[in-house]
Parts: C-alpha cells; structure tokens; sequence
C-alpha cells in the first residue's frame, strides 16, 4: 500500500510539471527563481526605462529603430481571385493601420510608440476598440508597465490593466480586465512566446554602470 501511495504521488508530481507551462506567463527562465526586473544593479545605480533612455546610447539606439519601423510601408492587401494581390483601398482596416489608427495620433506616431514599448518592456500592447458590430474602430496605446497577463482556471488569457488618473481627469484608478480579442499584443523574445522579457531588464548591470561611469566623469 505504501508503494502504491509512493508511485501515485511521484505520477502526479511528473503530471503537475509536464502542465505547469499552462500556468501564468512569467518573465523568469523554467526552473528557476530569477526574475528579469528593472531596479538596483551591480553599479548601485537604479535602472528603469526612464533612467536608461537618458543614456545617449539607449536613446539613440531606441529612437533610430523605433522611427525605422514606424517609417516603413504599412498597406492593407486582400488576393484576388486568380491569385494576385492588390491594395484594399475601401477596406475599413486600412484607413485605420495606414494613415490613423486613432482620433489622436498618425499611423507613424502609433507605431513609433509601440515599438518604443518593445524596445523599453519586451511587450507593446493597444487595447482595440470595436463598435456594436463587432468592427474594429480605433487601436489606443496601452502602458506595458501597467498591463498583467494572467489565466483562468480553464487556461484561458486575460489581460488587466492598472488605469491612472493620469490618462484622463475623471480616471480615478482602478483595474480594467480585457478579453484576449481586447488587446493587440506583440511580445518581444521570450521564453514562452506569450510575454517578452525587457531588454532593458536583461542589460540593466551594463546601464547602471554606464549610467556611474557618466556620474563619475
């Protein structure tokens, strides 16, 4: 009996690891206990996304591929019926990603902005915005320091997002829970192809020593 007990209980160990991949997306390796966090470095210097863009090299490097990549062609194409493709000029969509993806900003800005996120949080992500139809209407940047990823019991994604008053007057702050169908996002690399780690994160003990070495000088 003992046996038995023994063997059931080292099967539904090796059960409960073969499904922990299913379990909350994380910024941390298989296995391990290190986390990828902004914060203090080996230099002693606090580094974040604020402190490492105003190193001349981090905001260089952020501002030339964020301009890149939002400078870049962006056409929406459906295929015709003998197989080639053309511009869906009348299609709602391309209105929406080529010229304005919303009332407040150009296709260019939104983007720039989003790869910025990228680049800063290894995460960018728009909350898109649909009308009784079903059709998507506007895309609006959502802050990725602000924004959790997280599962229900029966595994499915959700997203909550921490609103300020800071993103209009009468925001008094609270927790926004969004479908996976509610939120545009592009993870950056990653360990489980659902969050990306920052790559600011992953080079801060390189920037805070950059960031002492200019303190120093």
């Amino acid at each position: 009996m003992c046996v038995f007990f023994e063997r059931t209980v080292t099967y539904m160990g090796i059960l409960s690891g073969l499904f922990r991949s299913r379990d909350k997306p994380e910024n941390r390796t298989s296995g391990s206990a290190f986390s990828f966090f902004f914060g203090g470095s080996t230099s002693g210097k606090c580094v974040n996304e604020r402190s490492a863009m105003q190193m001349t090299a981090v905001y260089s490097c952020v501002r030339i591929l964020a301009e890149a990549v939002a400078g870049l062609p962006l056409h929406l194409y459906r295929y015709k019926e003998d197989g080639s493709k053309e511009k869906a000029l009348t299609h709602p969509l391309y209105l929406l990603l080529h010229d304005e993806p919303n009332p407040e900003m150009s296709s260019f800005v939104f983007r720039e902005t989003l790869m910025t996120h990228l680049l800063l949080w290894g995460n960018a992500y728009a909350q898109i915005i649909r009308n009784g139809r079903g059709e998507v209407i506007a895309l609006y940047p959502l802050m990725p320091d602000r924004m959790a990823v997280d599962r229900e019991v029966n595994g499915q994604l959700y997203y909550e997002y921490t609103t300020s008053a800071d993103d209009a007057p009468t925001v008094k702050g609270s927790i926004v829970r969004l479908k996976p169908s509610e939120v545009l996002h592009i993870p950056g690399l990653g360990f489980d192809g659902l969050v990306g780690y920052s790559p600011i994160a992953m080079a801060k003990n390189a920037i805070g020593l950059a960031i002492a070495t200019e303190e120093y000088g």
